[in-house]
């Protein structure tokens, strides 16, 4: 495998055209978020519905007034259980917004059902209102307030246009009922609802494109793509919330005899060497699993769901495929590169330094015996 070309202007436009597809597929869908990415997006959620939940709470008692101003004496009783029911409801969903954390699917839920809230009450009162009654004065601009506040929350596109959609039909329901569904007015209001959508879309593409580019950025090493240190200990915290919490291995590893490769070859060929061993980890590791740049040619994985046993054949199949890699330096050289790893398993109930530091104890014993070699018990 040859090392590229680091001022190979070909290089640039790759790397373009993959970060365009890349931004493209993740705010799409969720499906190729990261954990930690998935964990710091749930975090975004939750605060926002908390907020929103509160300025619900907060303009009730007025929306309370509005209802005894606009809507029919027939329809008062059942709206007046309405919003005490809505009351309710956003006061659950704010307890499980704030109660979802390292929940991903659980702020997800609670997005939606913020959403949910206001838009079932507008149904109520389209359901309620007497025959012939056809006035929403005070209601009607619900479905397009909903809509806009999809902009407000890091959906991706595919959560927002589901959602989306779903308030266009509560409208298209609301002009039904006001007899006007299919005039030039009925479809101008649907027309305009979904010039709406596509704004609230748009402004989520760019909104989660970007938190993307800057989590990335303030959480993964530059080199290597792989998390930084920082990032891998909130990664690791957040998994240690879930209930229960999965099993844990750790595997400490070190490039060995970096400064040599370094030394003789240069180091943009050094930096190759890193960016073919965080390669080679992305490759091995399951989805549900971490893997950081440490600090120099030191990196750490965290294996979730796997005992000992299960942790130590990682960690030999990881050493077998270093000392099998082959590359190629700036003068057409082959080069062989080698790496120890120390492992350890989290204990229940053990502080997750506990078992770094005897992770990296067993590292050391792998470096001071043979190298290229794993040690752990």
């Amino acid at each position: 495998m040859k090392a590229p070309d680091p001022l190979d202007p070909a290089n640039d436009l790759t790397t373009i055209k993959v970060v365009g597809l890349s931004s493209l597929r993740d705010t799409l869908t969720h499906r190729s978020h990261s954990r930690d990415f998935a964990f710091a997006r749930s975090d975004y959620l939750r605060s926002r519905v908390m907020v929103v939940c509160a300025v619900f709470l907060a303009l009730l008692p007025f929306w309370t007034l509005l209802d005894w101003a606009m809507l029919p004496q027939a329809s008062l009783p059942y709206t007046m259980w309405g919003r005490v029911v809505m009351a309710g409801l956003l006061v659950l969903v704010f307890l499980l917004a704030r109660y979802s954390k390292a929940r991903l699917q659980w702020a997800r839920l609670s997005a939606g059902l913020v959403l949910a809230t206001p838009a079932a009450f507008y149904a109520l009162v389209l359901y309620t209102l007497p025959p012939g009654e056809t006035s929403l004065i005070g209601y009607s601009f619900i479905p397009y307030m909903l809509v806009t506040m999809l902009a407000i929350f890091p959906f991706t596109l595919l959560e927002s246009a589901v959602l989306g959609l779903v308030l266009i039909g509560l409208e298209a329901y609301a002009l039904h009922v006001s007899g006007v569904l299919m005039s030039a007015t009925g479809l101008q209001a649907v027309w305009l609802l979904a010039a709406l959508l596509v704004i609230a879309i748009t402004a989520n593409y760019f909104q989660l494109g970007l938190m993307l580019r800057l989590y990335r950025e303030a959480t993964h090493d530059p080199l290597t793509g792989l998390l930084n240190r920082g990032a891998l200990m909130r990664a690791v915290e957040q998994l240690m919330l879930q209930e229960p919490a999965p099993p844990l291995a750790l595997l400490m590893m070190d490039l060995d005899h970096f400064k040599r490769l370094n030394d003789g070859h240069g180091h943009a060929f050094g930096d190759d060497v890193l960016r073919d061993f965080a390669g080679l980890l992305r490759r091995r590791l399951g989805r549900g699993d971490l893997a950081a740049r440490y600090g120099g040619e030191e990196f750490v994985a965290v294996l979730t769901g796997l005992d000992k046993e299960a942790a130590m054949a990682v960690a030999e199949d990881i050493r077998r495929q270093t000392e099998e890699s082959e590359l190629v330096d700036y003068e057409g050289q082959p080069v062989r590169y080698t790496v120890s790893i120390g492992v350890a398993t989290v204990q229940p109930g053990e502080a997750f330094h506990n078992a770094v530091v005897r992770a990296d104890n067993r590292l050391y014993e792998a470096k001071k015996t043979s190298r290229n070699c794993v040690v752990g018990v």
